[in-house]
C-alpha cells in the first residue's frame, strides 16, 4: 500500500476559494445596488401567522449576505425578531414607521405600502 496521494492544482491556486469580486466589478455582479438607487417597499402582513402581524421589506437588490446583515441591523434597532425568506425580510410586529426611519438613515428610498 502506497502513502502517495495525488493532488491536483493549477497555477492560480484553488479557484473555488476566490470570490468573483474585483474592484471594477459592477454592483449587480456583487449581488446588490447602492442604497441610493433602491426603493424598499414596506408591507404589513398577517396571513398564515395566527393573526400576528409582520412587516415585510420587499424589492431590495442585495446579496444574501447583505440581506441578512440588513435584517440583523433592523431587528436589533427595533428589538424584535425576524428572518429573511425568498429575498424578503420579515420583521415581527407592526414596525413600518421605525423601519422606514432606519432604512432612510442608511440611504434607501422607502415606500410604505398596504393598509
Amino acid at each position: 500500500m502506497s502513502n502517495n496521494k495525488t493532488v491536483w492544482s493549477s497555477d492560480q491556486g484553488d479557484l473555488r476559494k476566490k470570490k468573483d469580486i474585483t474592484p471594477n466589478s459592477s454592483p449587480e455582479r456583487r449581488g446588490g445596488l447602492p442604497p441610493g438607487q433602491q426603493t424598499a417597499y414596506l408591507h404589513r402582513d398577517s396571513k398564515g401567522r395566527g393573526g400576528k402581524s409582520v412587516t415585510l421589506i420587499k424589492n431590495l437588490v442585495l446579496s444574501e449576505e447583505d440581506m441578512k446583515s440588513l435584517a440583523k441591523r433592523i431587528k436589533q434597532d427595533c428589538g424584535v425578531g425576524g428572518t429573511v425568506k425568498d429575498g424578503i425580510i420579515e420583521i415581527q410586529s407592526e414596525q413600518r414607521e421605525r423601519i422606514a426611519e432606519i432604512l432612510q438613515e442608511l440611504g434607501y428610498k422607502v415606500k410604505i405600502a398596504g393598509g
